[in-house]
């Protein structure tokens, strides 16, 4: 059976579980080896080693009501909780406690589309609502919005967003959380709150006006453990009339600089609006000795060594891929427009990858290749895992530096980072930049996990020399797999970690118990800081 929290006897966890089974009923606790295996982190760098982080038992409520109740139990036990959505963030920790022996509270049963209003363009929904949900209801009840997924699109909205995610549509929707629009709370205490405009219990612009009267208060409740959103806002996109998807290569190493440049003041003027990918079809994570030898050198190779290798590759050194929305004439003016702005690029060339017309009939939706950018969710994203040079893995961990979208910014990290692999004896990794946030670009490392401690020790060790190195050239992460949440947040350092000790200090005054999420984001309640367990 699995083992109660550290530091609470057998005999005080099992009255707790007995008193949850009388408020969500006993077929939605779950205690046994193999219901408690469902909560396991499937990509965990630690997996069956001692420090694996494991849940005691979780329970499913179904309303806010026994959510409450639940945390009151917890309150005169302190007993651990972990609430999820969906569990699905896989290369951030899934479903799994930070803190050894945590109950998680899974949400997933709460999945109701509370509201969808066309004439504002918004959506109020439950945690355990996916981004399928959402996009199967509005396409049975043939409503023209759009919803801006994540990929893969099995994760929920409300998790999603509270972790920074982000998605492929456009720049008003692609941030998650800065989409959303009022959120229900609930806190340790049990009490319930409401943000924005939803605190007035008439309230008719819950979903239209996010800041209401006093503080904004619902950024705390990102990444954090404050509380328990129980319900949540977000605004969506109206469906277009038409949409373009575009590529753009350039030849040379040093083009990316110009490249970024004239593509992000395009993005800030609003004639691109979707999501921005720039990869390096050169620079894919071959392990070929001279391709390694160059990205290592970083500015100590000369662009005529550069120039060289490229050519001998017949490919261009740089693609990026985007997609215009709108009326047909509108399409074709801003791509004749970003046409003209990258002219001054040597030999770049331009193609039109795929375009529609909406709405989509079902059978044009399953031919499309790049859903997300369609506001469409999928599992695509699994089938292509693992890079053609890499040895097939577990699983994988994302490793997500956030750069200023300059080309000398992403050539400055990826010749850190492709030191980091080189010193250990990997092939530095493939070359690529997305612009999901407006104005910020992250720089994806996925770092393979095993089933075996001797590999996973090399895993972590990989993972920690990236964070470290990145936050010393001044590029931190911005979300991060629960294991490596303290080491991340240290990066965080200024004024001898001021922040972080703001941070503890709201743990304290809004959930004295400490019975919340323990550790997340390295919050940690005062009964286990000293041990940071």
């Amino acid at each position: 059976m699995p083992q109660p929290p550290k530091g609470m006897s057998d005999r005080d966890f099992q009255a707790a579980l007995r008193r949850i089974r009388e408020v969500a009923g006993s077929e939605w606790v779950f205690s046994s080896d193999e219901d408690v295996e469902l909560y396991r982190d499937a990509y965990s760098p630690l997996w069956g080693e001692e420090e694996e982080r494991v849940a005691s038992a979780a329970v499913a409520p179904i309303s806010v009501e026994e959510i409450q109740a639940i945390v009151r139990i917890a309150n005169e036990y302190r007993l651990p909780l972990y609430p999820i959505s969906t569990g699905k963030n896989l290369t951030y920790g899934g479903s799994a406690p930070v803190y050894s022996g945590s109950v998680v509270l899974d949400l997933r049963r709460m999945n109701r589309i509370l509201d969808v209003s066309l004439r504002d363009r918004s959506c109020l929904v439950e945690p355990g609502v996916s981004y399928f949900d959402l996009y199967r209801h509005l396409r049975q009840e043939k409503i023209p919005l759009w919803i801006d997924t994540a990929d893969p699109g099995w994760g929920g909205l409300i998790g999603n967003s509270l972790d920074h995610g982000a998605g492929y549509t456009a720049s008003d929707f692609r941030d998650h959380f800065d989409a959303h629009c009022g959120m229900e709370i609930v806190l340790a205490s049990g009490e319930v709150v409401r943000t924005g405009m939803g605190a007035n219990p008439n309230a008719k612009t819950w979903q239209v006006f996010k800041y209401g009267m006093g503080p904004w208060v619902d950024g705390i409740f990102s990444q954090s453990n404050y509380g328990i959103v129980t319900k949540m806002g977000f605004w969506l996109m109206e469906e277009p009339e038409a949409a373009l998807m575009v590529n753009v290569t350039a030849p040379r190493r040093q083009d990316i600089v110009p490249l970024l440049d004239i593509l992000t003041s395009l993005i800030y003027s609003h004639t691109i609006l979707s999501e921005l990918q720039v990869m390096s079809p050169i620079m894919n994570g071959s392990p070929d000795p001279e391709l390694v030898r160059l990205r290592v050198a970083g500015a100590g190779a000369t662009d005529q060594e550069w120039a060289r290798y490229v050519e001998s590759r017949n490919q261009p050194c740089w693609a990026a891929s985007f997609c215009f929305y709108g009326a047909p004439k509108v399409i074709a003016a801003s791509w004749e427009h970003t046409k003209d702005r990258l002219a001054v690029i040597s030999g770049v060339q331009f193609r039109e990858t795929a375009s529609y017309t909406f709405p989509l009939t079902d059978e044009q939706v399953d031919a499309v290749a790049d859903k997300p950018r369609l506001g469409i969710p999928s599992l695509n994203l699994f089938g292509s895992r693992n890079s053609p040079t890499a040895r097939p893995s577990e699983g994988h961990l994302d490793f997500s530096p956030m750069v200023a979208p300059r080309g000398e910014e992403l050539l400055a990290l990826t010749s850190v980072t492709g030191k980091v692999y080189a010193d250990m004896g990997l092939p530095p990794p493939f070359v690529g930049g997305w612009i999901y946030h407006r104005r910020g670009m992250i720089v994806f490392h996925p770092v393979s996990t095993y089933r075996n401690a001797e590999d996973n020790q090399k895993t972590r060790a990989l993972f920690e020399r990236l964070v470290t190195a990145c936050a010393e050239g001044g590029w931190n992460t911005y979300r991060i797999h629960a294991n490596f949440q303290a080491l991340a947040i240290q990066t965080y350092g200024f004024n001898n970690g001021s922040l972080h000790r703001l941070h503890e200090t709201l743990k304290d005054a809004i959930d004295p118990n400490g019975i919340l999420s323990a550790g997340r984001y390295d919050i940690w309640p005062k009964h286990l800081r000293e041990k940071r367990a």
